[in-house]
């Protein structure tokens, strides 16, 4: 297929949950296919994986944790919705039954939001070039909203919003895997709008829900671009957004985010992310394809120059996953 001009920004999630992940990041960085990353300051790390990014100026944005292990707000060690009887974050998918049973006091989520911006800060002494979050709970309903709030007055105009087109039809994934895919997807939808009203930003379309770890190719991560960018006219430059997971195997205990790192992140699963990634074939097949790879200033110059509104330009090929 004849593509877009495409813009693609590389961003390599849970910088700071342990040293072997970072090792692995900063490899994949090194090399030219990463090209930005998100920080958890709550995760085991967090100081060495913040002098990497100043050492090696790596773009460098925070991945807002809600979810895992420890929170940073001190105010929110004791009784708070966001935390186990253990004081540690309600998980993955219990974060997100919480919020959806009503359970999840919101100016907690901002209160920890804004302590984690504020940890950013005190370890890379400027603002994040952007805030996602671990597990994509920044699009989950009610939080999308205080989100984009603590963002806006931050000043941090760029986020991730994870619909992934066609992620219906990735049933490799597994049955657990894609629900979550399209549940993530449906939540992202719905935060469209918060997102937008607070001026945030976010490239034209996003991969990476269906090349997670074990699923991850050269050939998987060409076919989900083509499908972000299929009817898309090639004379109309995009930019997209790959979301990734690379690192070399944690070693208990050392990792994680105050409990240890998870089965993962201790699995071949993240390897296998970084040598696809390390391997030429992806760098080579992306260029041949017109698609350069950028990192969000690269973004911004192009909207600056472009006269692109804080809006999304794109947001009608956004359609729901059948």
């Amino acid at each position: 297929m004849a593509w877009p001009r495409v813009q693609l920004v590389v961003t390599a999630d849970d910088f700071g949950y342990c040293p072997r992940r970072d090792e692995g990041i900063l490899a994949a960085f090194l090399a030219g296919t990463v090209t930005s990353v998100s920080l958890l300051v709550n995760g085991a790390s967090a100081e060495s994986a913040a002098e990497l990014a100043r050492r090696y100026s790596i773009p460098t944005g925070l991945h807002a944790n809600l979810s895992e292990g420890r929170p940073v707000g001190p105010a929110l060690h004791g009784n708070s919705s966001l935390l186990s009887p253990e004081g540690f974050f309600l998980g993955k998918m219990g974060f997100r039954e919480a919020v959806a049973a009503g359970d999840i006091a919101l100016p907690q989520v901002r209160e920890e939001l804004e302590a984690q911006l504020s940890r950013f800060r005190e370890l890379l002494g400027r603002s994040p070039t952007h805030v996602d979050a671990h597990q994509h709970v920044h699009v989950l309903p009610g939080v999308c909203q205080v989100f984009a709030e603590v963002l806006h007055a931050y000043g941090v105009r760029f986020t991730r919003l994870p619909v992934e087109r066609g992620i219906g039809s990735c049933t490799w994934l597994g049955t657990p895997a894609h629900a979550f895919a399209c549940t993530v997807e449906r939540d992202a939808q719905a935060a469209m709008g918060p997102f937008s009203r607070l001026g945030l930003r976010w490239t034209d379309t996003f991969v990476g829900l269906s090349t997670c770890g074990r699923h991850m190719s050269a050939q998987r991560v060409l076919e989900a671009l083509a499908r972000a960018l299929e009817g898309i006219p090639a004379s109309q430059p995009l930019t997209a957004e790959l979301m990734v997971h690379p690192g070399y195997p944690s070693v208990p205990p050392l990792g994680g985010c105050g409990q240890g790192p998870d089965a993962f992140s201790c699995s071949w699963e993240r390897l296998h992310e970084l040598q696809v990634l390390m391997e030429p074939t992806l760098k080579t097949q992306l260029a041949q394809d017109s698609i350069q790879l950028s990192t969000l200033d690269d973004l911004n110059s192009k909207w600056a120059e472009e006269g692109i509104p804080c809006e999304p330009t794109l947001e009608p090929i956004l359609e729901p996953s059948p």
